[in-house]
């Protein structure tokens, strides 16, 4: 269910960007391209068809985001119980590694 949410969304999302595109703009947009048709259907009409299909998808995006926050698999982690009775390691103070002094080397002669 979650998958055909999140496609409706980028499906709205896709169509969204085409009708923003189409819709004339103060330089007149790609709308200014179909000036010949806005006679046949007039231009009121077009307007009105592109600012309530913009703000259907704009509602159907939120309203789909929303929904699908219901959607989303939900995982839960086991966490590991912790061992108390494992022995701290501790370094021993005797047990030290020790280098030769700077200056003397060891040659086999």
């Amino acid at each position: 269910m979650y998958s055909l949410i999140i496609v409706l969304v980028i499906l709205a999302s896709l169509l969204m960007v085409g009708i923003v595109l189409i819709q004339e703009s103060k330089g007149g947009g790609l709308a200014s391209s179909f000036a010949s048709s806005n006679q046949i259907m007039g231009v009121r009409k077009t307007t009105d068809f592109l600012e309530k299909a913009t703000w259907g998808l704009a509602i159907a995006m939120v309203v789909l985001s929303i929904v699908s926050a219901a959607f989303v698999t939900k995982t839960t982690v086991e966490e590991a119980p912790i061992n108390i009775t494992a022995p701290a390691q501790s370094t021993d103070a005797e047990n030290v590694p020790t280098f030769p002094a700077a200056g003397t080397q060891n040659s086999a002669e």
